[in-house]
């Protein structure tokens, strides 16, 4: 009889099943109780942290603090009268101002009022101190000012508009989001679970595990982004909530599929789990580790966002893996095998999708001419890639950033009419003091500057500002900077360096180009050695990896023409390509694990063709199930108010579907079946002759699973 190993028995041993519950229980009500409550206090959501270290705008931030405006930023009031602004509306803006300056962090000198040429809008710019709270008070700050400025505003339009209003309506839009996505997460996974067990009991424990797996990982990576200098921001927040679940899911379903057949062949539970634990757990860890290794290739990224994600998602990674290889067998074993009803295994009775359910009949149905499906399956895929021709992933300005267009954005488009651009969001510019007049003369001689603002001198270092024509967020300002960035640098000695919004917005782009060329191929190595170490094989593992690929252009693809056609989203962020690659490759080769490391097992006794039927039979459902899960629960990110989450949610979804009902269903079972043991090259496995041709086993009678 087989026998599991140590671990395995001491997580689900009648005595131990307690300890390991205890241990849960303090560790994640207890001890991670208090630090996952603070893990929204480490959240830096400012640009600095999100740019790379080394980039020419984070330079310009860092030098700024010599002139003590590295953090201040500005709200600009915007009046608008489009018969034009009389002179009561001058005097309201200008009693306005004075008292905008007693507004909660404003600092130096409120400018303005300052009237539009065609007379039609009057403009207020408001200096604001962020520091290190900045973007939390924001809304505050916002609301203040707006409580002010649409007082007895009799017909004027008022925004307040600049990168304290985009700030506060930013933070604002996702005000209660963390409890929202969590609350929904939660709702779509029990759903689910409960279409997958069709029991009103068993997707509690799955549940509870991925909760305490994510209050666990909140809170050590509160501990590392206090004391270790952690990146973690808004965006790896989000992701971490969905991943830590999707992921978590995903692993419930393969050890419970394997425990409800070990409940069939085992009279006591605890012997069943202990086997089920023995014979899932490799395939659980090979595909947490494959998952946490691709996260892990984000720390090479030059963006910091980026680099912060990969730790954090790896953590989460890591925690659910642990927590549903030792909490939730306990929890399986302590309350028996009702938990399953109305459907309880019962010993000596047979899993119908074994030997008569869908996927053995669709496994059979491929069996007959392998090579055909999967040459129409792929071409089908290259075809959906196609889309990719479609996407735009040059970058978001900050208007296309919202799903829906905040009082922020409306605001500068506003401003834009009557103004320029660049009001209130300036090109800085710091270079030798001893340089000033040459440089002043530079960047005042750019096509793209309307006005330069005085010097302002700190030691042996000079900063002016200035003003753009064109809006912030636009290509032709974008333009206009990468000629002001020509004109000073070619100033002889000013060792001049350009910064700004529009500057960071270049650079952030740049460094996201530089990590999709870097990451993506890292990435791709990372998990084809993997895949080659897990299944001893060459040719598997290149197989599997040629699938993932194009299930991922493929899904892009779709997700490209979605975006235009349906959404109306005319551009995506530059990091979007890497963030959905890293995602959907990483996640979708769990399902190839899943699938192979249980074909690769019943090839050892029957065969790789037919154990790739027994494969597909007896982990269909659950790859089916563990996909649904974790679709849904990337989709909802597209609940969030940011284009990017949107996105990103939408293209991991469909990519994850596509992977889960038409890659690994489909095929890599038809690859299987054409290559046969070959695929096993050049592990002993190849040589086995006991491997019939797929025709034959398509016109042999049903067989039940091989016993585990």
């Amino acid at each position: 009889m087989e026998r599991a190993s140590g671990p395995a028995r001491i997580v689900s041993g009648r005595w131990t099943k307690w300890i390991v519950l205890v241990v849960w229980i303090v560790l994640g009500f207890g001890v991670a109780g208090q630090l996952s409550a603070k893990f929204p206090d480490v959240q830096q959501n400012d640009q600095a942290q999100w740019l790379p270290s080394g980039a020419e705008a984070t330079q310009v931030v860092e030098l700024q603090e010599k002139f003590n405006t590295a953090d201040i930023a500005a709200a600009v009031i915007v009046y608008e009268r489009p018969d034009g602004v009389s002179s009561a509306d001058e005097s309201k803006a200008a009693a306005d101002a004075g008292r905008l300056a007693g507004v909660d962090g404003v600092t130096g000198s409120v400018i303005g009022p300052l009237k539009s040429a065609d007379g039609k809008a009057i403009q207020v710019i408001v200096p604001v101190k962020m520091g290190s709270d900045g973007f939390t008070k924001a809304p505050d700050r916002v609301k203040a000012m707006k409580e002010i400025v649409e007082a007895n505003r009799n017909g004027l339009n008022v925004y307040v508009s600049g990168q304290v209003g985009v700030a506060g309506d930013n933070v604002s839009s996702f005000s209660g989001t963390d409890q929202a996505l969590l609350l929904t997460t939660v709702v779509v996974v029990i759903i689910i679970l409960l279409f997958a067990y069709r029991s009103p009991f068993a997707w509690i424990l799955p549940v509870i595990s991925a909760l305490v797996a994510l209050n666990v990982t909140q809170a050590f990576i509160y501990l590392l982004a206090k004391n270790a200098g952690l990146t973690v921001n808004g965006q790896s927040a989000g992701i971490l909530t969905v991943l830590v679940f999707g992921a978590s899911t995903d692993y419930a379903l393969l050890l419970i599929a394997r425990y409800r057949e070990e409940l069939r062949r085992h009279a006591d539970r605890h012997q069943a789990m202990a086997i089920a634990l023995h014979r899932a757990g490799p395939a659980m860890l090979a595909s947490a580790g494959t998952v946490a290794v691709g996260m892990l290739c984000l720390m090479v990224a030059d963006m910091n966002s980026t680099k912060g994600l990969g730790p954090v998602c790896a953590i989460g990674i890591g925690m659910g893996f642990l927590s549903m290889i030792t909490l939730l067998p306990a929890l399986l074993v302590i309350f028996g095998r009702w938990i399953f009803w109305p459907v309880k295994p019962k010993v000596g009775t047979e899993e119908k999708s074994a030997t008569g359910g869908l996927w053995s009949r669709l496994g059979r149905g491929i069996a007959g001419k392998p090579r055909t499906v999967w040459v129409a399956t792929a071409a089908a895929l290259a075809i959906c890639a196609l889309g990719l021709t479609q996407l735009n992933a040059t970058g978001l300005s900050v208007t296309d950033s919202f799903v829906d267009k905040p009082q922020a954005i409306v605001g500068a488009e506003v401003a834009a009419k009557h103004f320029p651009g660049g009001e209130g969001q300036p090109v800085v510019v710091i270079g030798k003091a001893s340089a000033s007049e040459a440089l002043t003369t530079a960047i005042r001689g750019t096509d793209g500057i309307a006005e330069v603002g005085p010097p302002l001198v700190a030691g042996d270092l000079v900063m002016l500002q200035g003003v753009l024509k064109d809006l912030p967020d636009t290509s032709a300002a974008e333009a206009t900077v990468l000629r002001v960035r020509d004109a000073v640098h070619a100033v002889a000695g000013a060792d001049a360096k350009v910064g700004g919004p529009t500057a960071s917005t270049i650079d952030m782009n740049k460094a996201n180009r530089h990590d999709n060329m870097l990451v993506i191929p890292l990435v791709l190595a990372a998990v084809l050695l993997i895949l080659g170490l897990l299944l001893r094989a060459v040719v598997a593992p290149l197989l599997l990896i040629a699938t993932v690929v194009l299930s991922y252009a493929a899904a892009l693809g779709i997700s490209a023409v979605v975006f235009k056609g349906v959404f109306g989203f005319d551009s995506s962020d530059s990091s979007f390509p890497l963030m959905a690659f890293v995602f959907l490759v990483a996640l979708g080769i769990d399902y190839n694990i899943f699938l192979m490391t249980r074909v690769r097992e019943e090839a050892q006794v029957v065969g790789t063709r037919r154990g790739m039927l027994t494969g597909l039979a007896t982990t269909g459902g659950v790859i089916t199930s563990a996909g649904l899960v974790l679709a849904a629960t990337f989709a909802v990110l597209a609940n969030l108010p940011l284009v990017f989450f949107a996105e990103l949610g939408f293209a991991v979804a469909l990519g994850v579907l596509l992977d889960a009902l038409i890659v690994r269903s489909v095929l890599v079972t038809a690859l299987n079946l054409d290559f046969g043991k070959r695929i096993w090259w050049p592990s002993p496995l190849a040589a086995k002759d006991d491997d019939p041709e797929p025709d034959a086993i398509a016109d042999a009678p049903e067989r039940p699973v091989v016993p585990a």
